[in-house]
């Protein structure tokens, strides 16, 4: 079975176009994005009498015709954002009311995931290729019953799916992060987190675990060191590993045969930890670009057979 995972797209539809045609271009027979699917930032365009007004990419835009309007709302969503046409009476309202700013942005947010998913049944053909997603520590809660309620799309969290022969065992949340994130939790809250959704593998040499964060030390967990104002040090020269002890514990006690992980967008690579081949295919969702890695997962043996990461 030929499995496509790919993590971190924070909201970029063109990675989101991208991931759902990956299972036509690599002939997939299955597609995996592992977390932080949502984008972290709200655009708004201001309606004027007869045109709009935007700030975007550090640039002020004046836009006369529908046309323009669409293009610069398409690029924004290729970038991560939402944007969001308002009059600027109701942006005024927007910034002097407690909670309003975040009340809209959810809003946005889960009416784009709705799109995204309009999108997903097209594509994958109404649920014939099975498509799985999982939070990260980025997304907000609202998005788990808004995916779970898809026709096409399978909610992960805290499950185990059967992918063909392999026991799919995923967790979205991560160590304790410098911007104090929605899925995020002290190591031995996640060692809990990992036992339960573990327990429930009927088969563990035939494991596959989907979670996160990536293992502490491995290489799959390097990201700039930040000073006491979280800068990066010296440009992000400087580089530590910030990735979870618990869930690097977890993959030595249970040994999966494959362990795929996100979180750490710089640290795209595979590392061998005990048995089990864990990897971080990284995220370029900046750029427009969908990081991944096509997985061949022999069903007879209950291994990895060839992978290889990928850019597109």
């Amino acid at each position: 079975m030929k499995v496509f995972f790919a993590t971190d797209i924070h909201g970029s539809e063109i990675c989101w176009r991208k991931f759902l045609n990956s299972a036509a271009f690599y002939k997939a027979d299955m597609v995996v994005l592992g977390g932080d699917v949502t984008g972290k930032a709200l655009i708004p365009i201001l309606a004027m009498p007869g045109y709009w007004e935007v700030t975007f990419g550090g640039q002020r835009m004046r836009l006369e015709t529908q046309a323009e309007l669409d293009e610069v709302q398409r690029k924004i969503r290729d970038r991560g954002s939402y944007p969001s046409v308002m009059e600027p009476d109701e942006l005024d309202a927007l910034n002097e009311e407690d909670g309003s700013v975040d009340r809209r942005f959810t809003l946005e947010m889960t009416r784009g995931l709705d799109r995204w998913l309009d999108m997903a049944d097209g594509k994958l053909r109404g649920g014939d290729i099975p498509c799985i997603l999982n939070g990260g520590n980025d997304d907000i809660w609202e998005i788990d019953d808004i995916i779970d309620q898809s026709p096409c799309v399978s909610f992960a969290e805290s499950k185990v799916i059967d992918i063909g022969g392999f026991y799919l065992a995923s967790m979205g949340w991560t160590n304790p992060t410098p911007w104090n994130t929605f899925r995020e939790a002290p190591e031995d809250v996640l060692t809990t987190k990992i036992d339960q959704v573990v327990s429930q593998i009927p088969d563990m040499g035939r494991a596959v675990f989907n979670f996160h964060a990536p293992p502490y030390g491995t290489g799959l967990d390097e990201a700039p060191a930040l000073d006491d104002n979280m800068r990066p040090i010296h440009g992000g020269a400087v580089m530590k590993p910030v990735g979870s002890k618990a869930v690097r514990e977890a993959i030595l006690k249970y040994a999966p045969a494959l362990s795929v992980h996100g979180h750490i967008h710089e640290s795209r690579g595979v590392a061998k930890l005990g048995r089990t081949l864990a990897m971080n295919p990284g995220s370029s969702y900046t750029d427009g670009v969908l990081q991944g890695a096509v997985l061949d997962l022999n069903e007879k043996k209950g291994k990895v057979g060839k992978y290889i990461l990928v850019n597109g």
